[in-house]
């Protein structure tokens, strides 16, 4: 990503958080990936731009059930059925 600030500086960046930071959303799904990124940067300071394919893939996976009738809620619970066997 390649940015210009008003004070004329130019910024050129590979960082998934740097470049997620510095755009303008507004849908849900993509306020959730940029939450998500910087949650992993805060933890962590790495894997941001790794946590986002790993949720944007969830999510198109999750659309795609939904599309074949499937109720979201039943979406959700099969998601949350790993949960209690991830280590804390």
């Amino acid at each position: 990503l390649q940015s210009h600030s008003r004070g004329g500086s130019v910024s050129v960046t590979n960082d998934g958080a740097t470049i997620l930071k510095s755009v303008l959303i507004d849908t849900p799904a993509a306020k959730v990936l940029i939450d998500i990124s910087k949650v992993q940067d805060d933890e962590v300071g790495d894997g941001t731009t790794s946590v986002c394919v790993l949720a944007g893939e969830l999510l198109r996976q999750a659309a795609e059930l939904i599309e074949k009738k499937m109720h979201p809620q039943v979406v959700i619970g099969g998601y949350r059925l790993p949960r209690g066997a991830a280590p804390q």
